[in-house]
């Protein structure tokens, strides 16, 4: 069986193709100004909030009692900004930083819309710039702003990260699972 190319995947055998992960410096360069719509969404549950309370030991009322949120004007607890930056973020890892080696920067972050259990946020993520490491030539440096609207169109986070990747993905991507 012939195995087909098709963009976003790599040919890894005989009619077998590899989702591809991330991205290196001369694919991000190809990219500056345009915007990756990361899907699918994702609906923020009870779970999602409660594991996350309990890992952070997170006990601020606005978060965790009902009774606080309704005598002091809100109609239910906020979910933790932690879980909506985590669940942004994570959304943008597989087309964005899946090959990077280290984060360097997370700036700018604004929540700028409540967030509560059930909304449900799709992500998107804007490449600002990618350019070689000064200090680690076999990398580059990629800055990127990343928004995630909830499902009635509101920016509900934008924040900046930068990372790096891999100079030369196919390198990476031949001597690694990926």
């Amino acid at each position: 069986m012939k195995t087909t190319m098709v963009q976003g995947y790599r040919a890894v055998g005989e009619g077998r193709l590899r989702e591809v992960v991330g991205r290196g410096l001369e694919e991000f360069r190809a990219l500056v100004g345009q915007t990756i719509e990361h899907r699918p969404a994702r609906t923020l549950t009870d779970t999602d909030h409660a594991m996350t309370l309990a890992l952070t030991g997170n006990v601020a009322p606005v978060h965790s009692d009902a009774q606080f949120c309704e005598r002091t004007g809100r109609e239910r607890p906020l979910v933790c900004g932690v879980v909506t930056l985590g669940l942004v973020i994570g959304a943008s890892v597989r087309s964005t930083s899946g090959l990077t080696t280290a984060n360097l920067a997370l700036d700018d972050v604004r929540f700028e819309q409540p967030v509560h259990v059930g909304d449900t946020l799709r992500a998107e993520t804007e490449i600002l710039s990618a350019r070689a490491s000064a200090s680690h030539p076999d990398q580059g440096v990629v800055t990127v702003r990343t928004s995630a609207f909830n499902q009635f169109d509101q920016r509900v986070i934008t924040l900046s990260r930068a990372f790096l990747v891999p100079a030369d993905a196919t390198a990476v991507r031949a001597a690694t699972a990926y």
